[in-house]
């Protein structure tokens, strides 16, 4: 786009934009740009010369002026967008709104309800900021057409999201193709007219605390009896405090030690680098307080409450964060174990295949799925779904989604059975390796400042397919770009070792990262000698697959 072009555009978009801080924003670089500065032509080259991709579960990105950032006019012609595609398949359709406490969610959610009332949807917005997961089942307790959460989850402090769900055949469940892609198209065809032109009322509702309360009851009546557990708990500075409150209480939990630094909506995160409780550093002040109160575990949410991350004490009294697949496979375990042989269990491709293991032993029924919950929710039969990624499905006639909280309840109170035995988190682990064999996995992320060089790197990783990683031979390469093994197409690539052993890389959904997955398993010997075995496999490959991207 030529500067000219640029700058008409810019100014396109201002004349539009509702929003102060976004049109104060613009203003200043257009201005900036008619007098030659150099930058300011860059960062409207950056905002308008493309927009936000409408995929993976919705949009996500950067807050901000222009079309390839997260602000009013982007979500208003999301929401018109959405609109049209609800009122072309079905005659009257209604759709739940929620949203979290970052920068701008409420501002979003309410103009998505003015939007969708004005188009003829029966729009119904929830009280107050409340988790992903409420929203995710307030689209089937209120047998809605849709729903949509402004969220951005665990993302950066900067960047706002828009999920989308679907109710109907799709059961409360995220998008996915076609309709995705169809809504984008109806996305595409507002985005050629001004926002301006928009029909928008107010005539939507605001809901009581009816939803929250029976998403509360039934989230509750997971837990079972419970014993003296002390545990710690961190909201990571989102939603997840009040509600999960409420349901640790109805399931007659002691009050967690709460980590008060953490525990309310602040969209700044002021103690931690990156709102994940995956990234290091992000779980230091619940080691702190674990370590201070001699806590049996220590519980995490995400911003939104859709994921969980559990610590617990290792044998030498130091705090460590489990993986996702420690914490998958613990409650893939305890669900099996409740399933007496009947549903599904099922995990991303990307998961640890111990799920598998599980599934065999227990004469249950197994299904790998693309990643993304999205794919795990919809398994007809689903009894238990995991991604590595903390990401824990336990109750999938509630909620077709990843629930942090419904989660962390099973696990507390798998922890409390435990201590009424006498026993701990890594005894019950150490059970499984006796039982199951060992599973080492390991997960690294790279992050790029341009995504433009995360597919670079895959195309160079699939035009030199390695024959070998870290010393092990590559016994098949599998591409998944053109669709393999009954999965749709995707940019996955996967490498199978001939001792099992096998890596997975793929690009992040939601940030610029590229990620790979190495996933090992021993059961040759006694339990730490097996554990031993398979860790220093997986080690000797994250080592290989770091020289091979370097």
């Amino acid at each position: 786009m030529s500067t000219e072009a640029l700058i008409e555009a810019a100014n396109a978009w201002l004349e539009q934009d509702p929003d102060a801080v976004t049109h104060t924003e613009l203003e200043a670089l257009i201005a900036d740009a008619v007098n030659g500065d150099e930058a300011a032509i860059a960062g409207l080259h950056h905002r308008f010369d493309s927009r936000l991709a409408f995929g993976t579960a919705g949009l996500r990105g950067e807050l901000g002026a222009g079309p390839n950032r997260m602000n009013r006019v982007l979500v208003t012609q999301a929401a018109a967008g959405l609109a049209a595609y609800l009122l072309a398949h079905e005659p009257s359709p209604s759709i739940v709104i929620g949203y979290d406490g970052r920068v701008n969610s409420e501002v979003f959610a309410r103009d998505t309800a003015l939007i969708m009332a004005g188009a003829g949807v029966r729009a119904t917005l929830l009280p107050r900021m409340l988790p992903t997961p409420v929203l995710a089942f307030a689209v089937r307790h209120l047998d809605v057409s849709a729903g949509v959460m402004v969220t951005a989850s665990h993302n950066p402090a900067n960047d706002n999201g828009y999920k989308v769900y679907l109710g109907g055949d799709n059961h409360g469940s995220q998008i996915v193709p076609p309709a995705d892609a169809e809504i984008a198209h109806a996305i595409d065809l507002v985005a050629k007219s001004s926002i301006e032109d928009l029909p928008r009322s107010t005539d939507f509702v605001t809901t009581d605390d009816g939803v929250v309360d029976e998403y509360i009851a039934r989230t509750a009546a997971l837990a079972s009896p419970t014993t003296d557990l002390v545990y710690t708990y961190t909201a990571m500075h989102g939603v997840g405090w009040e509600t999960s409150r409420a349901v640790y209480a109805k399931a007659g939990f002691a009050d967690p030690v709460l980590i008060e630094e953490q525990a309310h909506p602040n969209a700044a995160f002021p103690t931690v680098a990156f709102p994940n409780p995956e990234e290091p550093g992000a779980m230091d002040l619940s080691f702190a307080k674990a370590r201070e109160v001699t806590a049996d575990v220590a519980i995490a949410h995400d911003p939104d409450a859709d994921r969980l991350a559990v610590a617990v004490a290792d044998r030498n009294g130091e705090w460590r964060r489990l993986s996702g697949n420690e914490v998958g496979t613990l409650l893939g375990w305890r669900a099996a174990e409740r399933a007496n042989g009947v549903g599904v269990l099922a995990a991303s491709i990307v998961s640890s295949p111990a799920l598998r293991t599980i599934a065999a032993d227990y004469g249950m029924n197994y299904q790998d799925t693309l990643t993304g919950f999205k794919w795990i929710s919809r398994i007809e039969g689903l009894t238990f779904g995991y991604e590595e990624a903390l990401g824990y499905l336990v109750d999938p006639d509630k909620v077709r989604d990843k629930d942090g909280i419904s989660a962390s309840v099973d696990f507390l109170s798998l922890a409390a059975e435990l201590k009424a035995e006498g026993k701990t988190v890594l005894d019950r682990l150490d059970e499984f390796t006796a039982r199951f064999g060992a599973f080492a996995s390991r997960q690294v992320s790279m992050r790029f400042d341009k995504i433009s060089e995360i597919g670079e790197m895959m195309a160079r990783l699939r035009s030199t397919a390695p024959s070998e990683v870290g010393g092990y031979r590559v016994a098949v390469f599998t591409d998944f770009e053109n669709g393999v093994d009954g999965f749709a197409p995707n940019d996955i690539l996967r490498m199978d070792f001939e001792d099992g052993a096998r890596i997975i890389v793929r690009p992040s959904g939601t940030e610029p990262k590229l990620k790979f997955y190495v996933d090992a398993s021993s059961t040759t010997g006694e339990g730490a000698e097996r554990q031993a075995a398979a860790e220093a496999v997986a080690t000797r490959l994250e080592t290989g697959m770091k020289e091979l991207l370097a």
